[in-house]
């Protein structure tokens, strides 16, 4: 079917713009421009007109671990080792092929109410295998949300033993799971390799994580000097090389690398990493949360890295709207450079967009001819978005700096509409939520 679209206002170009339409067919952009155009040249198209709507690109998430949606408050304000063995630990054992099912639905469904259109979640439950796997993409399927599914490679056996593969078993059930979803015509699911972090994967591992990536053409992601402690112990074991030092001792720094989190970098690892083509997945809410510490995102710019936002796993956040991220990221820049122009709100905006669609490979993110149909209607009509000129000028800042939750009123994934007028159209929220404390229930928290 070939759909046009009709905004208010549409994000074109890098501007708001007016009389502005945006053609679809196929779960794809095919053109954009002037409606009085577009209707004159498509006449057979069906109309969708979004009154009181701006139209732009979904947000993209860059870094996720959906199941911890259901940890959500079991375990505030402590520390980052103390928080994982209250929460993570001691809970997601528990957790069933149907518990984790449900955790990837619960936080797929409240990320599409707030606007997310593509997730990649960072995923190490393997107690079942490739099974485990499977109920992420059965969950996103369900929900109606794009999946990068970053399958961790995890072989620290101070975790719990259903997070631990060895490198053979985890290169297989990754390639495997490659195989299937990647290239095969399937729009809405991909795989990637994700080597856990220098903490919770061998050498051998991360070694096996990017051989992976390279063999198959994609990226792979790796948490990377998130706590002060990963640097201390990468130092200690390696002949005191920092993590991206070791890293790139071992020849996996590249342009395959999606680093997730880089607070504690020293000057000279930004710049190798900008250097060799290395990404950023920026958690800046989560990092606030453990009290991780502020990511250098200026100098990153500066050194050429490319940067996605993230929102993290929903017990360390404990939000997850890219939205939220976008200003949560320009804020926390100004206040820790004291400089109120280092990171603005088109930077902002962009991460959580279009530079997130960089990041996984994915033609989303930006409304252009070729990309995939992913938009987010937004309500004018709302104090959050107000007041908005005729010129539209006040929309984006009004977007990243004051816009709530209740502005979200349209979601379209693939030329699909999943969410019209706040409620998501291809599950019961009512079922998600009763779902959710059956699960509570039967893990005993």
């Amino acid at each position: 079917m070939t759909v046009l679209y009709q905004p208010q206002y549409v994000y074109l170009d890098h501007a708001f713009q007016k009389g502005m339409g945006v053609l679809c067919e196929d779960g794809k952009i095919k053109e954009t421009g002037t409606l009085e155009l577009l209707a004159q040249k498509y006449p057979e198209a069906k109309r969708e007109v979004w009154d009181n709507l701006v139209m732009t690109a979904g947000t993209v998430n860059v870094h996720n671990h959906c199941f911890q949606s259901l940890l959500r408050g079991l375990s505030c304000d402590r520390p980052f080792l103390e928080w994982r063995d209250e929460a993570l630990y001691r809970f997601s054992p528990r957790l069933t092929r149907e518990d984790i099912y449900c955790g990837a639905v619960f936080a797929f469904s409240e990320m599409m109410k707030c606007g997310v259109t593509t997730v990649s979640d960072f995923f190490y439950m393997h107690t079942y295998g490739r099974e485990s796997d499977e109920m992420i993409v059965k969950a996103a399927q369900d929900v109606g949300i794009r999946l990068v599914l970053a399958r961790t490679m995890y072989d620290w056996d101070g975790a719990p033993a259903g997070y631990v593969e060895d490198v053979a078993t985890a290169t297989e059930n990754t390639r495997e799971l490659m195989k299937k979803y990647n290239g095969t015509g399937d729009q809405m699911v991909t795989v990637l390799p994700a080597p856990h972090s220098l903490h919770a994967a061998s050498t051998e591992m991360v070694l096996a994580g990017h051989q992976l990536a390279r063999e198959m053409g994609c990226c792979y992601h790796i948490h990377v000097a998130e706590e002060p402690f990963e640097v201390e112990q990468v130092m200690r074991e390696h002949d005191g090389m920092t993590p991206i030092e070791y890293l790139d001792h071992i020849g996996v720094v590249d342009d395959s690398m999606v680093i997730v989190h880089g607070v504690w970098l020293k000057q000279a690892e930004i710049e190798l990493l900008g250097r060799k083509g290395g990404k950023l997945a920026y958690c800046p809410s989560s990092n606030m949360f453990l009290a991780d510490g502020i990511t250098n995102l200026v100098d990153m710019k500066k050194s050429g890295v490319l940067i996605g936002l993230g929102t993290d796993g929903a017990c360390s956040n404990n939000r997850i709207s890219v939205f939220e991220e976008m200003r949560m990221a320009a804020l926390l820049q100004k206040a820790s450079t004291l400089n109120a122009m280092c990171l603005n709100y088109e930077d902002a905006f962009r991460m959580g967009t279009e530079d997130g669609g960089k990041l996984l490979g994915l033609p989303v993110g930006e409304i252009k001819a070729g990309n995939y149909a992913d938009f987010v209607g937004v309500r004018t009509d709302v104090m959050s978005m107000q007041p908005i000129s005729d010129s539209g000028e006040q929309i984006l800042p009004n977007l990243v700096y004051s816009m709530q939750p209740d502005a979200i009123a349209r979601v379209v994934v693939n030329g699909e509409t999943t969410m019209q007028d706040g409620k998501l159209l291809r599950i019961s929220e009512l079922e998600v939520l009763e779902m959710v404390q059956q699960t509570m229930h039967s893990i005993g928290a």
